[in-house]
């Protein structure tokens, strides 16, 4: 998915760090949601439990308890692959020669 931005990195403009940032955050975002899953799921599933007392809604509220904890491991494993991804593209480039950086000027102080 970013393995093409790396070619880019040394023409990145204000835009583009503004759109690596929005990505940051938008996995945030994602994590948390990840984790807003695992405690609804666990939620429904001691609600199932305590409160009817049926066989079916039992097991029911059993499954959702054991299900819980697999939102929450995805949901690590995905931010953490993604924050991999962006920090390969965030990393300033290797520069040769003597020519400035983006917004830097030559003339030293």
């Amino acid at each position: 998915m970013l393995k093409n931005y790396n070619t880019f990195h040394d023409e990145m403009i204000l835009r583009d760090y503004l759109a690596l940032d929005r990505t940051i955050l938008a996995n945030e975002r994602t994590l948390l949601s990840y984790l807003r899953a695992c405690i609804g799921a666990f939620a429904a599933g001691i609600a199932l439990v305590k409160l009817l007392d049926s066989l079916a809604t039992n097991i029911l509220g059993i499954i959702f308890i054991a299900v819980s904890p697999v939102f929450l491991v995805i949901g690590i494993v995905r931010f953490i692959q993604v924050q991999r991804k962006l920090r390969t593209i965030d990393q300033p480039a290797k520069r040769t020669g003597d020519q400035p950086a983006a917004g830097e000027s030559r003339i030293s102080e």
